[in-house]
């Protein structure tokens, strides 16, 4: 779900908190060393997201929240904030070319560089806490 968070909406909020989950709390956050990514340089996109990203002349940057049952992926254009809310069970993400991170959700994708240690260990870090909250699969019974 690709959608304006720009304006306090009660609707948008509730939708987004049906797909990914509330907010970790302080202690949850502190317990996982952070839920937040440091700011990701975006070098490529699907369509629509390259549509609102030419608007301005700024640098493309966004920034990944975890969150219990997916992740948020944040940016702004213009003066407006957006994000793309991905759910665990839709989020497809790959290691491309030799810095580059592809996260994908059905028909949208962002491709970020991953020019940092920090950035990496962020997204092993999103990797594993995906697979630790899965649901069994029926392989695994």
């Amino acid at each position: 779900m690709l959608t304006n968070v720009s304006y306090k909406n009660k609707e948008i909020t509730r939708k987004i908190d049906d797909q990914v989950g509330k907010p970790f709390t302080l202690k949850e956050r502190w317990a996982m060393g952070g839920i937040g990514s440091p700011k990701l340089i975006i070098t490529n996109t699907s369509v629509e997201i390259r549509n609102l990203l030419i608007l301005d002349n700024n640098r493309d940057v966004c920034n990944i929240e975890m969150r219990p049952k997916g992740i948020i992926v944040g940016f702004r254009s213009l003066l407006e904030s957006y994000v793309l809310v991905i759910p665990y069970y839709k989020l497809s993400m790959y290691k491309g070319e030799a810095s580059v991170y592809s996260i994908y959700r059905d028909n949208h994708f962002i491709k970020v560089e991953s020019d940092t240690k920090a950035v990496q260990k962020f997204f092993k870090k999103i990797l594993a806490y995906k697979a630790d909250n899965a649901p069994t699969s029926i392989e695994d019974l």
